[in-house]
């Protein structure tokens, strides 16, 4: 490991290399800020401009594109309250009201320090651990990943809201729509009511930004809203309230609870491992896990710092998991790092068991060019941030259409179709009716999220073998299950205990 590290140290530091890493750095941020523009959509951006490049330089570049679009998403989700990548959505949770509350410099600072550290955890996860949790991801069959989604699907009941009754009726709204289109396995398409623009389904991004950038809009909209933002804005000069940035303080506000950072990152890292699952789930389970194991959790979703902590670093740390199955047998953790394995394989190289031993100089390269986007992100993120923060100072008229743009732009780039513009607006007038009727919005997303996983898995596993006993037979299909009826409990008992207190 440590001819690993050396080699890769020699072909990191670099000049070029390290500037090739920062710019990389630099632009998965901007990705990640802009809604609707993912870092999958970064990374194959990316990707022709490598081409050009040595192995080194190439998949350098793409991990700095990875690790900067994984933070740049905090951005708009603290000060927009829209998140800029699917895997920023609970980052909205408490970001966004600590930024409405005048802090918005401590919630940006928090989550930067959050990204930061859990990266730093998810890498030496990387490094130690990697070939037992590359087994054990190995060891997920159809009948695993069903009832991990089971397990994930229990968040639902711990984001809905003030009311239990519309938080489930969100989520299950968002499972219906992920029904939507051609069927995953035959691809036959269904509930399409013979209409065309839905025979392809509804992207999830389409939903993504229709709930929560164009609702948001249109309520910002409406003269109401107009008035509340105009006078808000007058009180904000009265009281002279600043952008005060304090990294001291909040990195000592993130350190002194470790517990919270540690079990977030270690979420992320593992859940990243597992093909498929991907930082949507783990920012939405690790702040589940902090909400209900902490003991102020009557307080998430008001502007906790231990919620904007959860949910950044369970979304960070999973780029280090990503990288466990991808490097150490050839599987891709995540659409991104798919593409980052085709471009491996683009220059030559082959990822698996034999990739140390065979291309030890690469293999350390990436270890550190992981490390180093770490600290470059730290740095970009802290010497931009109060470029980003004068997003709040916009005056709504021009900010609604310029947001607007962004969201049309990165809705069409996805597939390149004007039918997902007619499916965006007609999502965003379906999610501003649910927040006006104080539905949440967050269920919907997880619905979509974790629907289509959870269908595809649960029809291969009856194709492979049709004995349902084999979903409880199974020694870590049935410790899912068995987590998932032990969170439902526990959320039960949360509730009523916070209920009592009240």
């Amino acid at each position: 490991m440590l001819e690993l590290f050396v080699q890769g140290t020699a072909e990191i530091f670099q000049f070029h290399i390290l500037i090739i890493i920062l710019l990389g750095v630099v632009a998965g941020i901007v990705a990640g800020l802009i809604p609707g523009f993912s870092v999958t959509m970064a990374i194959v951006l990316t990707l022709p401009l490598t081409f050009g490049m040595d192995p080194v330089g190439g998949i350098a570049a793409m991990i700095g594109v990875l690790v900067g679009g994984m933070s740049g998403g905090l951005i708009t989700a603290t000060l927009l309250g829209i998140p800029g990548t699917p895997s920023a959505v609970a980052t909205t949770f408490d970001a966004y009201p600590m930024a409405r509350k005048g802090q918005p410099g401590k919630a940006l600072s928090i989550g930067i320090w959050a990204s930061f550290l859990s990266s730093i955890v998810s890498f030496f996860i990387l490094i130690t651990i990697a070939p037992q949790i590359a087994s054990f991801a190995l060891m997920f069959g159809p009948w695993e990943m069903f009832s991990l989604i089971v397990a994930a699907l229990t968040i639902i009941a711990g984001v809905t809201g003030e009311s239990i009754l519309k938080g489930l009726i969100a989520g299950v709204f968002g499972l219906l729509i992920a029904t939507i289109g051609a069927d995953p396995i035959v691809g036959v398409s269904r509930f399409s009511f013979d209409i065309q623009m839905l025979r392809a389904g509804i992207p999830f991004l389409v939903v993504l930004i229709g709930m929560f950038a164009i609702s948001r809009l249109l309520n910002s909209i409406e003269r109401t809203e107009l008035e509340k933002d105009h006078k808000k804005k007058q009180e904000d000069k009265i009281k002279d309230i600043k952008f005060i940035l304090k990294p001291k303080e909040t990195l000592i506000n993130v350190v002194k609870r470790p517990l919270n950072l540690i079990r977030s990152s270690v979420i992320g890292a593992v859940i990243g491992a597992i093909p498929g699952a991907g930082g949507s789930i783990a920012n939405i389970i690790a702040y589940d896990q902090a909400k209900k194991w902490s003991k102020e959790s009557k307080k998430f979703g008001e502007g906790h710092e231990e919620g904007i902590v959860a949910s950044e670093a369970g979304n960070n740390s999973t780029v280090g998991g990503d990288l466990i199955p991808t490097l150490a047998l050839g599987i891709p953790g995540s659409a991104v790092t798919a593409v980052l394995l085709s471009a491996l394989m683009i220059h030559g190289i082959n990822p698996g068991p034999l990739l140390m031993t065979n291309e030890p100089s690469i293999a350390g390269s990436i270890f550190i060019a992981f490390l180093v986007a770490s600290f470059f992100m730290l740095i970009t993120q802290f010497l931009g941030i109060r470029f980003f923060v004068r997003v709040t100072e916009i005056p709504t008229h021009i900010l609604v259409p310029v947001i607007l743009m962004l969201c049309v732009i990165g809705t069409y780039v996805l597939n390149n179709r004007v039918t997902d513009l007619y499916l965006l607006l007609i999502v965003g007038v379906v999610g501003y009716f649910f927040a006006k009727y104080k539905f949440a919005l967050a269920p919907v997303i997880i619905g979509v999220i974790l629907g289509p996983i959870a269908e595809v898995n649960l029809r291969r596993a009856f194709m492979a073998n049709p004995d349902w006993t084999l979903f409880f037979s199974r020694p870590i299909s049935l410790t899912f299950l068995i987590l998932a009826v032990l969170m439902i409990l526990f959320t039960v008992w949360q509730t009523r205990r916070v209920n009592a207190q009240t």
